[in-house]
């Protein structure tokens, strides 16, 4: 297994400054449980997102996959970049050092 990285970017940033609209927040909400479910499957392995609230937010999510084919599948299938809440630039990825 590789392991790989996707920057995520809000595609309207005043959801954070100015408020998020329903169907956003359903979105982040699909996005959120798509992203559990691959960390309970052992796919997931970090994700998160700066406490930043300007147009310099952005998250990350680290996973491992077989090939960057499957890779781009895992990231396109996120809801966020689906349903267009999000973009996202994937990279391939390797953990140096992480505390036990």
């Amino acid at each position: 297994m590789k392991q790989w990285i996707y920057v995520l970017k809000l595609t309207r940033p005043e959801m954070l400054t100015k408020g998020s609209t329903p169907e956003e927040d359903a979105v982040v909400s699909r996005h959120f449980n798509y992203l559990k479910e691959l960390t309970k499957k052992g796919v997931m392995i970090l994700m998160g997102r700066t406490q930043t609230e300007d147009e310099t937010t952005f998250g990350i999510a680290i996973f491992e996959a077989e090939n960057e084919s499957e890779a781009q599948k895992i990231m396109e299938n996120d809801p966020a970049l689906s349903e267009g809440v999000m973009t996202a630039n994937l990279y391939p990825y390797k953990i140096a050092l992480m505390r036990e």
